[in-house]
């Protein structure tokens, strides 16, 4: 119910700004003005508090449903001590012919999930996740510590419609280490205060799956070169067409990162079948991320590449943003693929004042797979460790589970979609994994802006 209640607060609390002549029915002109408080929940990220704003300019309406120009802002933070703090810009007029796109944003966090290397080939104990005074239970056993940094400049230009060619430059900084329990205890009652621990980060550091190099993180200029096959209706929440990609990115890597010059292939092919005019609409999505080149620090598979940014993060497989109900970051190897499945309906629509709104349920089926693994990764390394000599045993064969690398991880729910003029949309999802071994909790839930893709 608190989801619910959510969802009709923000409703409730947007606010329009019309500065044009009059609109048509159904058209929208001039500039829109929607500044919401940033109130969202992810399972795996807590309650989200903060301020947002999204300002679309339509002009004379004759693109509508398409902006000619897009200004968003966002700072915020969760319960789960989260941090997201981005400004974004988008258009396709601004340069003529040409899409350009600029975001830049800072994403704090003090625990972020880390459930090891091929998916279900790294065991995950729910009771490792509970606090208890043996050193190797905490809620902090699959948690480290990630500071993202990015921004991006992304340029798109025609080369014979529907065919478009992409050219991007950006940087990726992080910061990685151990969970900071003091500074997570500083404010924290006694009865809830992280005990001292070895984590499951600490036991890959130890082992060498995670190098010296990489450890706490670095410096990732990318550029990134690619073509695009769009046929779209829309750009917001099309009914049919084709949206394809292929880029590939090149990771310079640069001081203590030296030797992680890396070069990504992604793919991604989004299709949308309309089944019942404005009504219906079957959506799916099937893409790939793949090494081709170099060797890629461990925290880079964690980010999903993107020729232009429409969402804040873009977490690797599992999560909200990519396999809803699977933990966040359950699927990590150095390739993976991934899909996503929807039926969208629209229920009902109704207009307030002169803005247009929609009502929608839409049930989804979500998948990801290991596609290129780490090469000789334990599956449970807590195992091989003495905590009293503080030294591992020799792994033996069956230290290693080769044979579930390959076994997709899938989930299954359904979104409740909330819609202003198309191009504002409140989402509440629900997702459940079909295996305990992504999500012991049974289900997560989240409350986020747009659809998935």
């Amino acid at each position: 119910m608190k989801q619910l209640f959510s969802i009709l607060a923000l409703v409730t609390l947007t606010t329009t700004l019309q500065l044009a002549a009059q609109d048509t029915a159904h058209v929208r002109k001039g500039w829109t003005f929607g500044a919401l408080p940033s109130i969202a929940f992810d399972q795996d990220l807590g309650f989200q508090f903060g301020a947002l704003t999204n300002i679309y300019y339509f002009g004379d309406g004759s693109t509508y449903p398409d902006y000619l120009h897009s200004f968003y802002a966002e700072a915020a933070t969760t319960s789960k001590h989260f941090g997201l703090y981005r400004a974004a810009y988008d258009s396709k007029y601004l340069i003529p012919n040409h899409r350009l796109s600029i975001d830049i944003a800072y994403m704090p966090d003090l625990m972020c999930d880390f459930y090891g290397f091929n998916g279900y080939a790294s065991y995950y104990t729910a009771d490792y996740a509970q606090d208890n005074a043996t050193s190797y239970l905490s809620r902090a056993y699959y948690k480290y510590q990630r500071d993202i940094f990015r921004f991006s400049i992304d340029l798109q230009g025609t080369i014979s419609s529907p065919w478009y060619w992409n050219l991007g430059i950006g940087l990726l900084h992080y910061r990685v280490g151990n969970v900071d329990v003091d500074r997570l205890n500083r404010y924290a009652k006694d009865d809830n205060k992280l005990p001292e621990t070895t984590t499951l980060f600490d036991h890959y550091v130890a082992l060498g799956y995670i190098t010296e190099a990489e450890k706490d993180g670095g410096d990732s200029p990318y550029l990134h070169l690619g073509a695009t096959y769009d046929t779209r209706d829309r750009q917001q929440n099309p009914r049919h067409g084709i949206h394809a990609d292929a880029f590939v990115t090149y990771y310079a890597g640069i001081n203590q990162q030296k030797d992680y010059n890396n070069l990504k292939l992604n793919v991604n092919w989004r299709q949308y079948i309309t089944l019942i005019p404005n009504r219906l609409t079957l959506a799916y999505r099937l893409g790939a991320q793949l090494d081709l080149a170099g060797k890629s620090p461990f925290y880079l598979n964690t980010y999903l590449n993107q020729l232009y940014m429409q969402r804040t993060i873009y977490e690797g497989l599992g999560g909200g943003n990519s396999v809803r109900g699977i933990m966040r970051n359950r699927i990590m190897a150095n390739g993976v693929g991934f899909t996503n499945i929807e039926l969208r309906t629209q229920i009902f629509s109704f207009k307030i004042g002169k803005e247009m709104f929609y009502v929608g349920l839409v049930p989804f089926i979500d998948g990801g797979m290991v596609l290129q693994p780490y090469d000789d990764v334990v599956s449970n390394p807590e195992a091989l460790y003495d905590t009293e000599s503080k030294s591992y045993a020799t792994p033996q064969k069956a230290d290693y589970d080769n044979s579930r690398i390959y076994r997709p991880h899938l989930s299954t729910g359904c979104g409740l979609k909330v819609a202003m003029n198309d191009n504002f949309v409140l989402s509440v999802d629900w997702a459940t994994a079909l295996d305990k071994q992504d999500n012991n909790k049974g289900s997560n839930m989240y409350i986020k802006m747009g659809y998935l893709f």
